[in-house]
């Protein structure tokens, strides 16, 4: 997983490393149902997914998933050698997500999202919000550069940008936030409106 390094300042980035919970590590003795509770941290790279994915876990107190994990090695090789993604690499990556996110009740994820037709894809989990972290292109390189570790390079932002459709007034199940703010205000802004 990565994360900011808050006290290093804007755009510093932490890697550790995550993996998908099997469904038996989750479970719960308590037999009483949990309202659903399936939130989708999206964005182009460098815009804080990971990082407000994380502390929205924490605070919310459910499981948190990094959609990159869930990447073939062919689309990460591609990735790292600066060649985006098409919609056919990026299908069966989708389609995945949402069998996984369909497994699970309560969860917050970070995944890109970038068309409405990838996200018409997660949306086959059922009971889904999106959360939509907006910054200017300007702010996402710096902060991509910022990172050495990832296989999402700097030089990749444009063609994030050139992909991203952002959600119309239609798609009523996501949540758009600046995410220039810092993470503490992002944060308590999501909880605001799904807590």
């Amino acid at each position: 997983m990565r994360g900011w390094n808050s006290a290093a300042g804007v755009g510093s980035w932490v890697v550790r490393q995550t993996a998908w919970l099997n469904r038996s590590e989750m479970a719960d003795s308590d037999t009483t149902p949990e309202t659903p509770l399936r939130l989708i941290v999206m964005g182009v790279a460098g815009s804080g997914k990971t990082t407000i994915g994380l502390r929205l876990g924490e605070a919310l107190d459910v499981e948190y998933v990094e959609a990159d994990d869930a990447h073939p090695p062919t689309n990460v090789e591609k990735m790292a050698a600066g060649i985006p993604l098409t919609d056919a690499d990026r299908q069966p990556w989708l389609e995945t997500l949402a069998s996984r996110l369909a497994a699970r009740t309560r969860v917050v994820i970070s995944c890109s999202a970038l068309k409405r037709s990838y996200r018409d894809v997660l949306r086959a989990a059922g009971g889904v919000t999106f959360v939509c972290l907006d910054l200017p292109p300007a702010v996402a390189r710096h902060r991509a550069g910022d990172r050495t570790d990832h296989f999402m390079g700097p030089n990749m932002i444009d063609s994030q940008f050139a992909t991203l459709e952002p959600p119309t007034a239609d798609e009523t199940d996501v949540i758009t936030v600046d995410a220039t703010a810092t993470p503490a205000e992002i944060v308590a802004a999501i909880v605001d409106r799904v807590g």
